[in-house]
């Protein structure tokens, strides 16, 4: 699967450098774990409707040691707080994840 940002690193390395030293910061083990980071992450673009960062987010939870039944949790979050939307984009973004 193709980084959702491919594009723009090709179009904006430098911007890209500064978004990865940004994502280093902001998803690094802390008072909460990388994964936890990464599920509010996509509970956050299944609510904005992004749908490859629900898959790209939900992948790199799972390496991170998310189980389905996490990530699952996550959505149910999206959902309380932002409507049944949430849902289908997370539905959109999951339905590939191995």
């Amino acid at each position: 699967m193709e980084h959702p940002l491919a594009a723009m690193q090709k179009l904006d390395p430098k911007l890209m450098e500064h978004l990865k030293a940004a994502d280093q910061l902001v998803y690094a083990d802390g008072a909460l774990p990388r994964k936890t980071k990464l599920l509010m992450a996509m509970a956050f673009d299944a609510a904005h409707g992004a749908v490859n960062g629900v898959r790209a987010l939900a992948g790199q939870a799972r390496a991170a040691g998310a189980t389905d039944a996490e990530i699952a949790e996550a959505v149910r979050v999206a959902y309380h707080l932002s409507g049944v939307g949430s849902v289908y984009v997370a539905s959109q973004g999951l339905r590939d994840l191995p």
